[in-house]
């Protein structure tokens, strides 16, 4: 069998900006193992395989990281969005990926590469017995560098969500494995979403995800929709809330990725998320 593939750039307007993502158009007759041996052969944060239109304008699609599978996931939608449209894989400017967490709309923008998809799933905000001391023992900071205890905030896909006081305490974290695996023996809620935000509608951000494969991730599209979900609200009890996050600045790939949320009587009632890609590469796979 010969698997044809496209690789882009993700939440960037260049070349080797932004989030790598592998995408597989034709993925039907696919079987899951393949898939992620795939994954795990092209060791990015994550590979799409885009199944049979299941009706005009919608397609199945299987997420993989390089350890498993996700059943949502940002830039993927955004990158396989924009490389379908360019394909020519459905008509106008609408399509709808099937996910794991249910169908997400999106729209594309075929002339500048722009992606804006709608969340499944509005964000869930829950405690995470995560203190501000535990942060900063995580993390290698002081505690005067935390702002406040986490919190968990999930758009289908859960982060911790740790708060720093400023974009400098952010460069500065550097992950304690060690603790990591005590306060965090099963991957689930494992994954740590840094941030320091103006209080003006930018953030910026670092992701950690050991348990995925993801040492550390350029973009993370489900971490800003989730965090964005929960900023909102914060921002304004009321309307319009329009963020800009920030990413992968420190790794050499730097990302932004575009947030609007809609505050009706102080929860977030409509929530999307949108990017640039940028298309890279294709090449083929012989199994």
């Amino acid at each position: 069998m010969k698997y044809s593939y496209y690789t882009l750039d993700v939440f960037t307007d260049r070349p080797f900006g932004g989030n790598p993502l592998a995408v597989f158009p034709h993925a039907e007759g696919m079987a899951a193992d393949e898939m992620q041996k795939i994954a795990r052969e092209l060791n990015i944060s994550e590979t799409l395989f885009v199944g049979a239109s299941i009706e005009p304008g919608v397609f199945p699609v299987r997420i993989f990281t390089p350890a498993c599978e996700l059943p949502f996931a940002g830039h993927p939608t955004v990158g396989a969005a924009y490389l379908l449209a360019h394909l020519q894989m459905f008509e106008g400017d609408a399509v709808v990926l099937e996910e794991g967490v249910g169908r997400v709309p999106v729209t594309v923008d075929r002339a500048s590469a722009h992606a804006s998809f709608q969340v499944a799933q509005l964000p869930e905000i829950t405690a995470s017995g995560l203190t501000g001391a535990e942060i900063a023992g995580l993390l290698g900071l002081g505690q005067a560098d935390v702002k406040r205890d986490a919190f968990i905030a999930s758009c289908g896909l859960p982060f911790q969500m740790l708060e720093l006081v400023d974009r400098d305490a952010v460069d500065r974290a550097v992950l304690d494995m060690g603790m990591w695996k005590q306060r965090f023996p099963q991957p689930e809620f494992s994954d740590l979403y840094l941030f320091a935000h103006d209080g003006a509608g930018h953030v910026y951000t670092r992701m950690f995800s050991p348990a995925f494969g993801i040492p550390e991730d350029p973009a993370t599209g489900s971490a800003a929709a989730a965090l964005s979900g929960a900023l909102a609200p914060e921002l304004s009890s009321e309307g319009k809330v329009e963020l800009k996050i920030e990413q992968g600045v420190l790794m050499g790939r730097p990302s932004l990725i575009s947030a609007e949320a809609l505050v009706y009587d102080g929860r977030v009632s409509d929530l999307r998320i949108a990017g640039t890609s940028v298309l890279m590469s294709e090449g083929r796979f012989l199994l």
